[in-house]
C-alpha cells in the first residue's frame, strides 16, 4: 500500500517524516500525471503546489480552519489529501469527481466559484464572521496565484482586510509567474523582482539573530530596526507593496520546500491578524513535459480516451506538430485567430485585447503578426471593456477576446461605458454555450441572455468556420455600436452551406415537395447544423421543415415574421440558458407583429449544469436531432385535426406568440404508450 492510499483525511498527514512527505509528493505526482492526462484537467498547476498543498494541511486544521482555493483549478493535491484518491479516476466525468472544489463532494470544500480574484472577498468575510461569533481559534486560509492577484477584485479584498487588524487570515500567494501564460502588469514586475532576488529575507534574519542576542537593548533595538524596515525593502527591491497596505508579509518562500513552507504558515498563523505569505512554485514541477512547456506549462491537458496516459502526453507535442491533424481538427479558436490576423493586415486599426488568455481565445497568431497591437490586460476584463472604450473614442477598432462566461464579470462596463456612448468595440466569446468538463461556472450559458437587455449592442453567433469569418468581418465593420460574436469550445464541425437568404439570415432546408411549411426552425449557432438533420428526419415522416440560421441573434431580423406567418408553429434551438434568450426575443418580436403563431423555445435549463462532456450535457438536456426530433413532431400532431398524442408532452405553449416551456432535460420529455401518431415518430 503506498502512503497516499494510507491519506484518508488530513489529520494522517500530520504524523509522517519529512521523508515520507517527501514520498507522498513524488506519489502525488505520479497519480496527478496518470490521470489527469488521461481524464483531461489542469496539470500544471497542480503539479506545482504538491508541497504547498501538503503543508497547508499540515498546519491548519481543515475543516474546523477554512481552506478557500482562489479560482479552484489547483485543487487536485488538495482533493487527494482530504480523503477522495478512491474517486480520483472519476474526475471531470460525469458523475465524478469535479475538477473544482464541490461543496457536494467534502466538507473540506467551500468556493466552488472558478472565477477568479474572488477567495479574498470569502475570506475576510468568512474571517469577520468568526470574529463576530467568537470562534478565536478558527483561522481562514485564501490561496490565490500571482495572476488572479491581478485582478480588481482582489485588491479590493486586500484594501478591507488591511483594517481588520483582528481577523485570523492567511493569504497564501502562489507566485509562479503565471496563470494561463505569463503574468502581465506591474504587479507582475514586483513578484518577478522579488522573486530572484531574496537578500531582503536573510537580512532581516541576520539582523534578528544578532541585535536581539545584545542584553537589555537587543530588542528595542530591533524594533527601531525594524522599523526602517521600509528603507530596508527599497533598497533591496523595487517597491514596497503588502506591507504598505498595513498586512504583515513573510517571505519570499520557496514553495517545493516542504519544511520550509510549513514553518512560514505557522508563523502566519499564530500572528493572530491578516498576514500575507508569498510562496514562489513552479507550474509543472517534478514533471518534465510540462517543466518544458514553454506556452503554459501544461496548464490544461487534454483525455487520452483511454490510451496509456504517461505515453500519450510524451507524444503529444509530436502529434500537435502534425499539420494535417491541425488542419482536419481546427478549433474556433484557431479558425478566429486567423481570420484576426487577415483583418488585422488590412485594417491598421484594429486591436486585440485579451484577459490573461491570450493562447486559449486563439490571439497568438495576431500578437506574432502584430505585437504592438495586442494589450493583455491580465485577470481584469472590466478593465479591459472600458480600455476598449477609450480606444475606440480614440479612433481604433478594439477587438476584446474572453471566455464567454467571463464576460459576466464586465457586463456593467459593456452596458455603460461602451454601448451608451455607441462606441464601435466588438466582443468575441470563446466558449460559449456548454463547454463540458469544467462544470457550472464555466458553461457560456448566460451571454445570450444578459445581453439582450444592452441597446444598440448586436450579437452574433456563427455556425460553422466558415460563418465565423464572415461574421467576425462584418461585426468590425459596424462604426456606429458594439458587436458580440459567440461560439462554442471544441473543433469545428461540418458545414452547412445556405440554399436561400431571408432578409439577413441564411436559409439552410426548406420543405420536400409534397410537404407544408409545417415548422419554422431557427437555429442559434452550432445549433443550426443541428436542426438541417431535424429537418431530415422530420421530413421523411412527412413534415415540412423550414430552417433558418439567423446569424444576427440580436438584434432579431424582421424577416422572421414575415416567415412565421407562412408556418404553423415557430420553433428556436439555443445552447443557452431559456429565460430571455433568444427564442424569448422571437416570442416578442412576433407578438409586437400581431402574428398569431405558437412558439417553442429549446434550450438549457436555468440552473447550474453539472460537469460532463458537451454532448453528454446536450443530450441530457434533449438537445439531439433525436430528442428534437420527437417533441416537434408531438407539437405538429397537436396542431393536426384528427391527431392523438398521449404522454407528458405539455412542453411548449400555443397560442398568440407565446414562449414554449421548451424541453431542457430528458426526464421532462417522457413519451407513454405509443399511439398512432406516436408509432410515426422519428427514432
Amino acid at each position: 500500500m503506498t502512503l497516499l492510499e494510507r491519506i484518508n483525511g488530513p489529520q494522517d498527514l500530520k504524523e509522517l517524516s519529512q521523508e515520507q512527505l517527501g514520498i507522498l509528493a513524488a506519489e502525488i505526482r505520479d497519480v496527478l500525471v496518470e490521470t489527469v492526462t488521461r481524464t483531461s484537467g489542469h496539470l500544471g498547476p497542480n503539479l506545482g503546489v504538491v508541497e504547498l498543498t501538503i503543508a497547508l494541511h499540515r498546519v491548519f486544521d481543515s475543516p474546523k480552519d477554512k481552506l478557500i482555493f482562489d479560482t479552484g483549478h489547483q485543487s487536485y493535491v488538495h482533493k487527494l489529501l482530504t480523503g477522495r484518491y478512491p474517486e480520483f479516476h472519476t474526475l471531470r466525468q460525469s458523475g465524478g469527481l469535479s475538477g473544482y472544489p464541490s461543496r457536494s463532494e467534502s466538507e473540506h470544500d467551500l468556493v466552488e466559484n472558478s472565477h477568479a480574484s474572488t477567495s479574498l472577498s470569502y475570506a475576510d468575510g468568512m474571517a469577520k464572521a468568526y470574529r463576530l461569533r467568537g470562534e478565536y481559534d478558527r483561522t481562514v486560509v485564501a490561496v490565490i496565484g500571482d495572476g488572479a492577484l491581478t485582478g480588481g477584485m482582489a485588491w479590493e479584498a486586500l484594501n478591507n482586510i488591511a483594517v481588520a487588524r483582528d481577523s485570523r487570515l492567511v493569504i497564501v500567494v502562489n507566485d509562479n509567474g503565471r496563470s494561463y501564460q505569463p503574468t502581465i502588469g506591474g504587479l507582475a514586475s514586483h513578484l518577478s523582482a522579488i522573486r530572484v532576488n531574496q537578500r531582503y529575507e536573510q537580512v532581516l534574519d541576520l539582523i534578528k539573530s544578532t541585535v536581539t542576542s545584545t542584553p537589555i537593548v537587543g530588542s528595542p533595538l530591533f524594533g527601531a530596526l525594524h522599523g526602517a524596515k521600509k528603507g530596508l525593502k527599497d533598497f533591496l527591491q523595487p517597491q514596497v507593496l503588502f506591507e504598505d497596505l498595513g498586512i504583515k508579509y513573510i517571505g519570499p518562500i520557496d514553495g517545493h520546500d516542504e519544511q520550509m513552507t510549513e514553518h512560514a504558515l505557522r508563523r502566519a498563523g499564530e500572528f493572530g491578524g491578516p498576514v500575507l505569505v508569498h510562496v514562489i512554485t513552479r507550474k509543472g514541477f517534478g514533471y518534465a513535459l510540462a517543466e518544458q512547456n514553454e506556452e503554459d506549462c501544461l496548464h490544461q491537458v487534454p483525455g487520452t480516451s483511454g490510451k496509456p496516459a504517461i505515453a500519450a502526453a510524451a507524444t503529444a507535442g509530436a502529434a500537435a506538430a502534425s499539420t494535417a491533424a491541425k488542419s482536419a481538427k481546427r478549433s474556433w479558436s484557431d479558425v478566429f485567430g486567423e481570420e484576426m490576423v487577415a483583418i488585422g493586415a488590412s485594417r491598421p486599426d484594429v486591436v486585440a485585447i485579451t484577459a490573461a488568455m491570450l493562447h486559449p481565445v486563439g490571439l497568438a497568431p495576431f500578437k506574432e503578426a502584430y505585437p504592438d497591437r495586442v494589450y493583455d490586460v491580465g485577470i481584469a476584463e472590466q478593465h479591459a471593456v472600458t480600455m476598449a472604450a477609450g480606444l475606440a473614442m480614440a479612433g481604433m477598432h478594439p477587438v476584446v477576446s474572453v471566455y464567454a462566461t467571463f464576460l459576466n464579470r464586465a457586463f456593467d462596463q459593456l452596458l455603460m461605458d461602451v454601448a451608451l456612448h455607441k462606441l464601435p468595440v466588438t466582443v468575441t466569446l470563446d466558449r460559449a454555450g456548454v463547454t463540458g468538463p469544467d462544470g457550472a461556472s464555466h458553461n457560456g450559458m448566460w451571454d445570450g441572455s444578459i445581453l439582450q437587455v444592452v441597446p444598440g449592442l448586436r450579437v452574433a453567433a456563427p455556425r460553422d468556420g466558415s460563418r465565423i469569418a464572415e461574421l467576425l468581418n462584418e461585426a468590425v465593420a459596424v462604426s456606429d455600436g458594439p458587436t458580440v460574436v459567440r461560439w462554442p469550445k471544441g473543433t469545428v464541425g461540418a458545414e452547412a452551406e445556405a440554399v436561400a437568404k431571408a432578409g439577413g439570415m441564411d436559409v439552410l432546408a426548406t420543405p420536400a415537395d409534397g410537404n407544408a411549411n409545417d415548422v419554422l426552425l431557427l437555429g442559434v449557432g452550432p445549433m443550426a447544423v443541428t436542426c438541417v438533420e431535424v429537418a431530415r428526419r422530420l421530413g421523411d415522416h412527412g413534415i415540412g421543415v423550414t430552417v433558418v440560421d439567423p446569424r444576427w441573434i440580436k438584434p432579431v431580423d424582421p424577416a422572421v415574421a414575415d416567415m412565421a406567418r407562412r408556418h404553423r408553429l415557430v420553433a428556436v434551438v439555443e445552447d443557452n440558458g431559456r429565460a430571455g434568450g433568444f427564442g424569448d426575443a422571437v416570442a416578442r418580436l412576433l407578438r409586437d407583429d400581431d402574428v398569431d403563431v405558437p412558439v417553442k423555445t429549446f434550450g438549457l435549463a436555468q440552473e447550474f449544469l453539472t460537469h460532463g462532456t458537451r454532448d453528454e450535457i446536450l443530450e441530457a438536456a434533449g438537445l439531439t436531432p433525436q430528442h428534437l426530433a420527437r417533441q416537434l413532431t408531438e407539437a405538429v400532431a397537436r396542431r393536426t385535426p384528427g391527431s392523438t398524442v398521449h404522454g407528458n408532452t405539455g412542453h411548449g405553449s400555443t397560442g398568440h406568440g407565446s414562449t414554449g416551456n421548451g424541453t431542457t432535460r430528458r426526464s421532462d420529455a417522457t413519451v407513454s404508450e405509443p399511439s398512432s401518431t406516436q408509432e410515426r415518430l422519428p427514432e
